[in-house]
């Protein structure tokens, strides 16, 4: 398996070195062009010139004179060229070599080449001129012409490949030169690069693996050097692990909360019949104790229903528009308080109920927001001092109902006020099995509020205690 280093590092390699070996053959062929441009257009310009005055020292049929043959000589010595004069059949006439003994006396080049020349009006190539030269050169031909028109000969420039072909070596030799610098520059730029963008991956690997290995405090550092998209997902990554984080810590802290629920009145129970079957209480307070066995039983199932409550709940996330139906809130809030007129008159209850004249209508779940101020009301009277006083007030305010639940009694206080909505959360921290409820009855009641969208609040202050939650107003 190829790893992300590899993956960067040799396919931009392969595409560096490719690019410089396009960019080296382009080079090759403009440079060798441009230069054999050059030189033929350089021998052109050259030839003509020696042809104009050869045509100047030609007399009766016959080209003389030492002077031209000393400055073509000098021409060609400085141009580093070869300058041969030929006649109309190709013999050699005059050689820019004869003051230093030429080479080319009694050669001949062929009467093709020659009526090609005369009848083009010059010739410009690259390669072995058979008769004269055995090896390639750079030859440009051009003829003589008298003054009555009539030509008399050609003028044949010569110049040696070898020496272009050095001059050209060397600028190749300086490109590899250059190209071989910027691979190595290249090289230890990618390899940082390569191992720069990889190293954010690695973290993420390593903080999976961490995970896999149940440590959820792995964190990857963010980076702001890197590119943005790494960035992102470092910053998504760390995100999700504080919220894996979060809920294994929930999950814990519910298990345990769970066990600890679980354990008191399971060994009450248990400890009862055990002493029933025994012998232990005597027969004539078994009934007695029975009934406190039943009480537990009770306590347990109310228990697994709130938690399967729950559970419906948080795999619903919020009721569908067909299960919610337009009701008055106001009667509903009516007929819950009625439910508890038995508990209301035991503690001496003054009850304050504040609503509208005119009904007030409101689209949403209608069993769901009656447990809600079940829970709420069920709390308040729990929680209401002995004779205090209870209040439900409905108002409307800027298309929003506002339902407050409060009551006279201990205040919660402020350091609690955040947490009175978790799961499992009591005042009460011994969590004595004679404290009432198990801690999620409000937890539910802020589940099924959130689950309509809307939103719970809590104050206690000067020995009263309130909870408003809010639902959308409709006609």
């Amino acid at each position: 398996m190829r790893s992300y280093f590899s993956r960067i590092f040799i396919p931009g390699m392969l595409l560096l070195l490719a690019t410089l070996t396009i960019v080296g053959a382009f080079f090759h062929i403009i440079v060798r062009s441009y230069m054999t441009e050059t030189t033929l257009a350089e021998l052109k310009t050259n030839s003509q010139t020696i042809a104009r005055l050869a045509a100047a020292y030609f007399v009766e049929d016959e080209m003389s004179g030492h002077d031209f043959l000393v400055n073509i000589s000098v021409a060609a010595s400085v141009s580093g060229t070869d300058a041969v004069i030929c006649d109309t059949k190709g013999r050699l006439l005059l050689c820019s070599d004869a003051p230093m003994g030429c080479v080319h006396q009694g050669r001949q080049v062929s009467e093709a080449f020659v009526e090609r020349v005369l009848l083009t009006g010059s010739v410009a190539d690259t390669g072995v001129l058979s008769g004269l030269y055995e090896v390639p050169r750079y030859v440009v031909s051009v003829p003589v012409t008298a003054d009555d028109g009539r030509p008399v000969g050609i003028v044949i420039l010569s110049a040696p490949i070898s020496e272009i072909s050095r001059v050209f070596s060397r600028i190749s030799g300086f490109y590899i030169y250059i190209s071989g610098i910027t691979i190595v520059v290249a090289l230890i730029a990618m390899t940082v690069l390569a191992r720069k963008q990889s190293t954010p991956l690695k973290e993420m690997a390593n903080a999976a693996v961490a995970f896999g290995h149940g440590d959820l405090s792995a964190r990857i550092r963010v980076n702001k050097y890197d590119p943005s998209e790494v960035q992102e997902m470092a910053i998504a990554f760390n995100n999700m692990a504080v919220s894996l984080e979060k809920i294994e810590a929930q999950r814990t802290e519910f298990v345990a909360n769970v066990s600890h629920e679980l354990k008191t009145p399971m060994t009450v129970i248990g400890g009862y019949v055990d002493g029933i079957l025994d012998g232990t209480i005597p027969p004539e307070k078994q009934e007695y104790y029975m009934q406190i066995v039943s009480q537990e039983t009770k306590r347990l199932s109310r228990l697994v229903r709130n938690m399967l409550e729950i559970s419906r709940m948080q795999a619903k996330e919020g009721f569908a528009e067909e299960e919610k139906t337009r009701f008055d809130i106001c009667e509903c809030a009516g007929q819950v308080l009625v439910s508890f007129e038995q508990q209301i008159v035991q503690k001496e209850l003054e009850v304050e109920v504040q609503f509208p004249e005119d009904p007030l209508y409101t689209m949403a779940n209608q069993d769901a927001i009656t447990q809600v101020l079940y829970n709420l009301v069920d709390n308040a009277v729990k929680f209401c001092r002995q004779g205090g006083r209870l209040q439900l007030t409905v108002t409307d305010k800027d298309g929003k109902i506002h339902i407050t639940v409060s009551n006279d009694g201990p205040e919660i206080p402020a350091e609690e006020l955040p947490f009175v909505f978790e799961r499992f959360h009591k005042l009460d921290k011994s969590r004595n099995r004679k404290q009432e409820g198990w801690g999620l009855g409000l937890y539910i009641v802020k589940t099924l509020v959130c689950s309509h969208g809307e939103d719970i609040s809590v104050t206690s202050r000067e020995g009263n205690t309130a909870f408003t939650f809010t639902l959308p107003s409709v006609i």
